[in-house]
């Protein structure tokens, strides 16, 4: 996939979705979590539906929770959690619902520091075929992470949320015609586990 398929310039009509999870993003670094919509009221207006803004693609780690990191509430993201954040058919499919049925025009693939599937995927050791299908989708990142040199964990890390964004385009004809048509962006992010802090990666 092209690069400009990805959010080299973010549409604008997508752009106050970024901004809505990077400002809930900076509540949280900042101690100021709003906890919004999460009350009795918010769960009875949810009875009838749900319209996320957004959908995140992000890690199974615990410590990554992303409805705490971006300050969110019930029914305000589609979250699908899995270890390295990979994009997995299950994955694809579950982004193409929020696309097609949902309405959902962002798609954030976040991505965390010290990952442990990654350091699984840099050991490179025998693993139950289950977790071999996860590992081989980050191998792809570990190799391009050893060739620029510097700190292995974090470049395959990056590498690995932008080419996990490429991949949902790639692999999926649904995902691909709503970013080329401009209805939908995809963009990469990276957790820092220290300071609670989301960076925009491209």
């Amino acid at each position: 996939m092209k690069d400009n398929n990805l959010d080299n310039s973010i549409r604008e009509s997508h752009r106050e979705a970024l901004e809505r999870l990077l400002e809930g993003n900076r509540r949280f670094v900042e101690g100021r979590s709003e906890h919004p919509r999460t009350d009795a009221n918010r769960r009875v207006l949810l009875h009838a539906g749900q319209e996320p803004f957004a959908a995140i693609v992000g890690c199974a780690d615990s410590r990554v929770p992303v409805e705490i990191v971006f300050d969110q509430g019930l029914g305000d993201l589609f979250s699908v959690r899995v270890a390295g954040n990979v994009a997995t058919q299950a994955v694809i499919g579950s982004i193409e619902y929020a696309v097609t049925v949902l309405g959902v025009k962002l798609v954030a693939v976040l991505g965390h520091e010290r990952c442990g599937a990654v350091q699984e995927a840099l050991e490179g050791v025998g693993a139950t075929e289950p977790l071999e299908v996860i590992l081989n989708e980050i191998r792809p990142a570990v190799t391009e992470a050893r060739e620029r040199g510097g700190s292995l964990v974090d470049a395959t890390v990056r590498i690995h949320a932008v080419n996990v964004a490429r991949a949902l385009v790639d692999r999926s004809d649904t995902l691909r015609s709503r970013v080329e048509s401009g209805s939908l962006t995809i963009v990469p992010l990276l957790y820092e586990l220290d300071s609670g802090r989301v960076e925009r990666l491209r």
